[in-house]
């Protein structure tokens, strides 16, 4: 039977770095579903070659800076230096979903030569940050949304943690930010949390697609779309030609 090992901000490098995928919970024990403990522990007792860890972020200030955490309970998935998924207040469900995740990625590193792998070592933490969906709030989507749109597409994806359909998307979304890197930022907006912006944008049902790209939402639908139809809006939100608008003539004739 395999052991949860639990891990400091002193113990945490050498638990990543040891060649074998980490499922890291980083809790400091308020809020975390009773399904889910029960689930954490049954996987790590049926999957020795994966480390199952948990560490209290609220006494390792480096961890908790380093995945982004907070007081809600976060699962992070971590393999070959870089962060494959991430769960904010995981479901029991969710667990079997993020193995899914790291089987796939396991199957790709296997098809590819590992020189290939290697050449994100010193950018570890960078590429993890660039390539999985960011958590937007009220107060940042206009910076992490709007005006980073002017350079780089943004897709945008209001859930909440009751949504059935949206848990079910989640992973193919951090799939995608993994798959398109930094052509494309996947932001993340949970509606019971930014009412704000719920209101504001009229978002009536849940998961909803938001695309803006220069400024500008180009696409805007609800539905949990499959991973085909999300990975084609991606390719052509990246291509998209937004037209210009047109100064306004000051110009007396």
């Amino acid at each position: 039977m395999s052991t949860i090992v639990s891990l400091t901000d002193a113990t945490l490098d050498e638990t990543l770095n040891n060649g074998k995928p980490v499922v890291l919970l980083l809790t400091n024990g308020d809020g975390l579903r009773g399904d889910f403990n029960a689930a954490f522990k049954k996987a790590a007792d049926e999957h020795s070659d994966i480390v199952f860890a948990k560490l209290n972020p609220e006494d390792n200030p480096q961890a908790a800076a380093r995945f982004q955490a907070g007081s809600k309970p976060m699962m992070v998935v971590w393999h070959n230096g870089e962060v494959v998924a991430r769960r904010s207040r995981p479901w029991g469900s969710d667990i079997a979903l993020v193995l899914d995740q790291l089987k796939r990625a396991l199957a790709e590193q296997q098809s590819t030569d590992s020189p290939i792998q290697t050449e994100k070592e010193e950018t570890t933490m960078t590429n993890a940050n660039n390539n999985a969906p960011v958590t937007v709030t009220d107060d940042t989507f206009q910076q992490e949304v709007i005006d980073y749109s002017a350079n780089t597409p943004v897709l945008v994806d209001f859930w909440a943690e009751w949504c059935g359909p949206c848990r079910m998307v989640a992973p193919i979304l951090d799939k995608l930010a993994q798959e398109f890197g930094d052509k494309v930022r996947i932001a993340k907006v949970n509606v019971d949390e930014n009412p704000g912006l719920a209101q504001y944008f009229q978002i009536m049902s849940i998961p909803t697609m938001m695309a803006i790209k220069e400024r500008t939402i180009v696409y805007n639908q609800p539905g949990a779309l499959p991973e085909p139809a999300l990975r084609e809006l991606i390719t052509k939100l990246i291509e998209l030609e937004v037209p210009k608008q047109e100064e306004p003539n000051t110009t007396n004739n």
